[in-house]
């Protein structure tokens, strides 16, 4: 079974016994030297080893966090391209205040943004303290003064700005008409940004990532405990440790890291931007590996020495012995055994098979350790003696047997392999070495699966999205130039669709995020299932999908696959025992007629997208030049609605609500306006949609509030005999809550009892929660104040929701009023809805009242109040306050 080499000769009665005392003990000592001098062989390459790994590990982390640091510099050159493009366009000084009170710049990374004149003054800032600040005595104004190129710089801030934190100053220069100097656009970003990289287990106590310019002295870095610094001196203050484009170096010393720590330093220029990517790894925890292997491989080395010593001391005294003699190899044998199967590597000695020519063709396996046979899923006993052919059976091919013989060629042979897939082998990855030792080979196998899966993970990490398992952004855009240009050489289109998910915060806000992480995961395998091989998915970021058609013959194929993938996720997700419905809109950019770079292609799907959702969720739309006027007509409509809360240009008008029989005054309904200062008055059908749609309305509506009860208390300020005020609040101003307290406080404010104040509500904003909206109608009644249901009949009110609800007036839509005078059913219709209020113990009040004859229909139905133009239009304040001073305003014959 186990063949072993043969330790030491025969030993003839006839030998002379003092020369057998004084062999014994000179092999003994021969082969101490032997084993010491394979064992710091073994240790130095062991050193080698360890100390090329973490230079290997420093050189992918460099390069990862280069590509990281690439990625975060590219949205900051993006942002400050839009922003010199806005600036040369606009030159409006409070440019950068609009733009963070639309929602850009708000995010804490951002310190400061400014804008600079030709002569270095702040003409806009995001902080209001800096506009007027004289900063041109810094190197960054000189430079873009002196230098016609518009790129992209970076350096430190100004002592101007007085940064509280570590921040990185992004420059760009600003041309005037005719490309002269005209200022330079200023972006202070937190430089924790840019060093958040990776976790401190990650890099290992000790270890640094760091950020420096290749132009300047910008040095940013990161410790693994999480502390972060500008401008310190922990990394080597000589650039000229890091030269050149990329490298990995060790560094300590004198001129090393000022904390005297030793690292190995691997660094990657940024192949676009002046910045060097620097990761700094321990070599506390390499050395503390190298000495544990050493202390290991010497103990072993002193107990075979020992063995050795006392094998020569046997043989000298009992070399007549051949008994003795035997029990001398058992120990020889047993002490190799014991320094073999110490380790983890798996070691087999391999003897070459020769032919009648000579010429080896094949090896045999004549001894091993346990750790060996365990690799390729057998027993030591079945391993031994077994042939290179045997226990190949079709495994590792002729490939296997042209190693070894290489091996017995050179001398020597070390690689690093990966294992064929079987379920036989125990191993995934393994670094063989192979040296020749007489006629054979002795093979040490070292398992270094896990550290080939830590490789390929961070490899994945870099392009692989880790929750939904698609492509990453970075990934889709580094592929899609090619694919492009295959189907460009192909004369095939390709179609890039944009899919938002509808619905999804909602998921996110009432579920948790780890349901939403399950929507999403299941999305991507929706997705997936519903695209051919060829096509290219990716996950954006959030709740955003990419796909690219490739190849794709045209609109109709585009459009067909959008309105599948509209269908699909219009079918509910089921997460546990829960169905979970988004849905999805779809931008659609065509190639080439849409864009011929990826970039252009992504913006033109995504403002198709956006328009499309405003318009309307779950559909898709092709992109078109128009899109984009339309989002900026909507932009800057917003942007005046903005304009006129804080310029306080919106106004109320009023209109008279009486008794339908004796025309008194009982109410008056406040109603926005918009006084534009050059547009003039502004109806509200312009404004408002959009309003609602943005989410503006709750603003206007907390400052109708407030206004109205303004007026109230002017009014009685003057005199007037005052009646109540109805105010309107929208389905999105109701169903957020609030509009009670908002009440109460302007009431108190303004000291306007709650008797003069109405509260008129749609029917389609009491659709939702109905525990939350009559909790939110009973804090609204508790204040005192009336309830209006408004707009009755265009809605989904039932007979059972208007008794739980308890309102005190309903006001029918202007719909039914225009009907009394056409057709009998229009009588006998509101003849129902008046019947129906007044069992409920609701008053009723007709809208859109025109003319004598539906006046006189009205009151024949014993409708009790009426408002429109018949009685009068909507009006200002100071009209509104002679119609309360004349109280009746219908003709009482007119009954």
């Amino acid at each position: 079974m186990s063949h072993h080499p043969r330790i030491a000769p025969s030993i003839t009665p006839h030998r002379n016994k003092r020369y057998l005392v004084l062999a014994w003990p000179l092999l003994a000592l021969l082969l101490c030297i032997a084993l010491w001098g394979a064992t710091l062989v073994r240790v130095d390459a062991e050193q080698e080893r360890v100390a090329g790994q973490i230079r290997k590990d420093a050189a992918a982390y460099a390069e990862a966090y280069e590509q990281y640091i690439t990625r975060s510099v590219a949205q900051m050159d993006q942002i400050t391209m839009q922003l010199k493009f806005s600036w040369e366009n606009s030159r409006k000084p409070e440019l950068l205040a609009d733009m963070r009170r639309d929602g850009m710049f708000t995010d804490s990374a951002f310190h400061v943004v400014a804008v600079l004149d030709r002569r270095g003054i702040v003409r806009s800032s995001t902080r209001p303290g800096l506009v007027g600040a004289d900063l041109a005595d810094g190197p960054y104004f000189s430079r873009h003064r002196d230098n016609n190129s518009t790129a992209l710089r970076l350096g430190t801030t100004p002592v101007q700005f007085g940064a509280a934190d570590d921040v990185v100053l992004f420059t760009r220069r600003l041309d005037d008409r005719e490309d002269e100097f005209d200022g330079v656009i200023m972006m202070a970003v937190d430089a924790r940004y840019f060093t958040s990289f990776v976790s401190p287990a990650t890099l290992g106590a000790g270890g640094i990532v760091a950020l420096a310019g290749s132009e300047g002295r910008l040095r940013v870095e990161q410790r693994s405990d999480g502390a972060a610094f500008f401008d310190t001196a922990t990394l080597p203050r000589r650039g000229a440790a890091w030269s050149g484009e990329q490298g990995v170096r060790e560094v300590d010393g004198a001129n090393g890291f000022a904390d005297g720590q030793s690292r190995v330093l691997g660094w990657r220029q940024s192949p676009v931007y002046p910045l060097v990517a620097l990761v700094g790894l321990p070599r506390a925890d390499t050395l503390a590996a190298t000495n544990t292997y050493w202390t290991d491989s010497r103990d072993r080395a002193i107990a075979a020495t020992l063995c050795l010593m006392l094998l020569g001391a046997v043989g000298a005294v009992l070399a007549q012995r051949a008994l003795q003699r035997g029990t001398e190899q058992d120990d020889v044998r047993r002490a190799y055994r014991t320094a073999t199967e110490s380790g983890n590597d798996g070691f087999y000695m391999a003897a070459a098979v020769r032919g009648r020519d000579g010429q080896i063709v094949d090896f045999r396996i004549v001894d091993c350790n346990e750790r060996g046979a365990f690799f390729y899923g057998m027993t030591r006993d079945d391993l031994v003696g077994a042939s290179l052919a045997e226990i190949d059976t079709g495994l590792f091919g002729e490939e296997l047997l042209a190693t070894y013989r290489k091996a017995m060629e050179t001398g020597f042979h070390e690689d690093d392999r990966k294992m064929p897939s079987d379920n036989r082998l125990n191993i995934s990855w393994g670094r063989r070495r192979l040296v020749r030792v007489g006629h054979g080979l002795a093979v040490t196998l070292q398992d270094i699966s896990e550290r080939k899966a830590h490789e390929s993970q961070l490899e994945r990490l870099a392009n692989v999205d880790s929750l939904t398992g698609l492509a990453t952004r970075h990934a889709l855009l580094e592929r899609m130039p090619a694919m492009l240009a295959q189907a460009q050489t192909a004369d095939m289109g390709a179609a890039l669709l944009f899919i938002d998910l509808d619905e999804f915060k909602h998921i996110n806000d009432s579920h948790g995020h780890a349901t939403g992480d399950g929507v999403l995961k299941c999305a991507a395998q929706r997705l997936l299932s519903l695209l051919r091989p060829s096509d290219q998915v990716a996950r954006f970021g959030g709740d955003e999908f990419v796909v690219l058609l490739t190849p794709c013959d045209g609109e109709r194929q585009a459009a067909s696959v959008a309105a599948r993938i509209v269908e699909a996720f219009g079918v509910p997700f089921l997460l546990g025992d829960e169905l979970h419905a988004v849905g999805a809109s779809i931008g659609i950019s065509m190639y080439p007629r849409d864009g011929a770079d990826a970039e252009t292609l992504v913006r033109h799907s995504d403002i198709a997208m956006y328009v499309g959702k405003n318009d309307g969720k779950g559909q898709y739309r092709f992109f078109d030049p128009s899109l984009s006027t339309t989002l900026n007509s909507r932009a800057r409509l917003k942007q005046h609605i903005l304009e006129a809360l804080e310029g306080d240009q919106f106004v109320l008008h009023y209109q008279p609500r009486v008794d339908a029989r004796s025309g008194e005054l009982l109410s008056m309904e406040a109603l926005v306006r918009w006084r534009h200062p050059t547009l003039g008055m502004v109806a509200p059908g312009d404004f408002i949609p959009l309003a609602e749609s943005t989410g503006l309305i709750v603003r206007i509506g907390e400052a109708v509030i407030d206004k109205a009860c303004a007026q109230l208390a002017a009014w009685r300020e003057a005199g007037v005999a005052l009646v109540p005020v109805s105010i309107n609040v929208s389905p999105k101003q109701f169903l957020r809550g609030g509009v009670q307290r908002q009440l109460r406080a302007a009431m108190a404010r303004h000291g306007v009892p709650a008797s003069l104040i109405e509260v008129e509500i749609t029917e389609s904003a009491m659709m939702g929660d109905q525990d939350d909206i009559l909790a939110e109608l009973a804090a609204l009644r508790a204040l005192g104040v009336k309830l209006h249901v408004d707009d009755f009949g265009t809605g989904y009110s039932s007979l059972s929701q208007l008794q739980r609800l308890k309102m005190d007036v309903l006001k029918v839509d202007r719909a039914f009023t225009n009907e009394l005078a056409r057709s009998k059913e229009g009588k006998v219709f509101f003849q129902a809805i008046v019947s129906m209020a007044h069992a409920l113990g609701m008053s009723v009040v007709a809208e859109g009242v025109e003319t004598a004859e539906q006046l006189a229909i009205l009151r024949g139905l014993e409708c009790n109040e009426v408002q429109g133009y018949f009685i009068a239009r909507p009006m200002p304040a100071h009209e509104m306050a002679v119609l309360m001073a004349q109280r009746y305003l219908l003709e009482i014959t007119a009954a």
